[in-house]
């Protein structure tokens, strides 16, 4: 199953906020998915369902998403994710004029010293360094902005806003990397959109789906 997430829903609980999940709602309308997937089990011994989920989007992301009904698909999944052969596609817009209109960020990422809640692509960051690769192409520019098509080859929480952030050309409207810069008056959210997804079935095709733009997006 294919869905196009808005942006505002959390894909699932973190098992401390009450508020309905994109999870929630896979659970509601597709009960047989319960024990598809794999739950994340607190220290205190709580269960937090993950229903049919394979990968994830932040909160504030909207775009495609892929959702596992079985879990022959969600092992199917999990392993093309694991070997990077799903190739996702992202659009945003970003703050000041990229000088190289299309490049590679090849920067492992660490957790925060300074907030809980973020993550770092500059040295001395907390834990063991994750690898991350994020491709990026400059589509429209002006003398503010940058809209870009990007690419991660990697999937780290919060990758594209920590490498955006790390060329200096943060997200717009992202107020966990970028608190500081007023909004545009014609965007009210978070600027990155999953625009698409592209994988294999059971049977081997390669099946590629395309999400709707916001309506602030180029078309």
């Amino acid at each position: 199953m294919v869905v196009n997430k808005p942006s505002g829903l959390v894909v699932h609980s973190d098992g401390r906020t009450k508020e309905k999940t994109l999870a929630d709602w896979v659970l509601e309308n597709y009960p047989e998915t319960e024990n598809v997937g794999e739950p994340i089990i607190k220290t205190n011994g709580e269960k937090i369902l993950r229903p049919g989920i394979v990968h994830r989007l932040d909160r504030d992301t909207s775009g495609v998403m892929l959702i596992a009904k079985n879990k022959e698909s969600f092992e199917n999944l999990k392993e093309q994710f694991k070997n990077h052969t799903i190739i996702k596609k992202y659009e945003t817009f970003v703050f000041g004029v990229v000088k190289d209109k299309e490049g590679i960020i090849n920067r492992p990422i660490t957790r925060s010293k300074s907030d809980f809640r973020k993550w770092s692509a500059q040295r001395g960051g907390r834990g063991e360094p994750r690898e991350a690769l994020t491709k990026y192409k400059v589509i429209l520019e002006n003398n503010d902005y940058s809209f870009l098509e990007v690419m991660p080859e990697t999937g780290r929480t919060h990758q594209i806003r920590v490498h955006m952030k790390f060329l200096n050309h943060p997200v717009v409207c992202d107020s966990l990397y970028n608190p500081d810069n007023p909004c545009p008056k014609n965007i009210s959210r978070m600027a990155l959109h999953a625009k698409s997804i592209e994988f294999k079935n059971l049977n081997g095709k390669i099946i590629k789906i395309e999400s709707k733009l916001p309506k602030f997006f180029p078309k």
